[in-house]
């Protein structure tokens, strides 16, 4: 027996008929189209899967699409675009693309989903915040230095203290 459900994603509303037992990454992805919430381990360990679900970080392969009803979910792809500072990418995209915070890419939505709530929470966390922050996702291939420096040069820009990068930066 399918469920109504009314969900705001990415800033748009969407209704949809879903079965009960339907989990969110499945419906962000197979339902909606939104692919660039990925599905890792479906355990809960990998983080790969991390959405903001009312401006906390959740593990979408943890939660029932039923259980989103009324809620408001951001997703990697409503962070693209809604920025004001010319490339159009939110500081912590930017920040991974400026610090080579990715390799392969497959954890990048979750940890750059799980690094949004931690400086919406804390705009200036210290080394170690950060790595508890980000404890439950994870890379197999960088090392995890690299991604510690893009959060914090997000959270260097978001607090304006990171000069605009050079025109054309972004397009490489």
């Amino acid at each position: 027996m399918a469920v109504d459900i009314q969900v705001q994603i990415n800033g748009k509303s969407q209704e949809s008929k879903v079965e009960p037992r339907l989990l969110l990454v499945h419906y962000l992805r197979d339902v909606l189209g939104l692919t660039g919430t990925h599905v890792g381990c479906e355990t809960s360990i990998c983080g790969a899967c991390t959405v903001l679900l009312d401006g906390k970080a959740v593990k979408s392969c943890t939660v029932l699409a039923v259980q989103a009803n009324g809620s408001e979910i951001t997703t990697i792809e409503g962070l693209a675009g809604t920025q004001k500072n010319g490339n159009g990418l939110h500081p912590v995209q930017e920040g991974f693309w400026e610090k080579h915070g990715l390799q392969c890419g497959f954890c990048t939505p979750g940890m750059i989903m799980a690094s949004v709530e931690l400086l919406n929470n804390n705009g200036d966390p210290s080394e170690a915040e950060i790595r508890r922050a980000l404890g439950g996702n994870l890379c197999r291939c960088t090392g995890y230095q690299h991604i510690v420096e893009a959060v914090q040069y997000a959270a260097k820009k978001m607090k304006g203290r990171v000069k605009a990068v050079a025109a054309g930066a972004g397009k490489r």
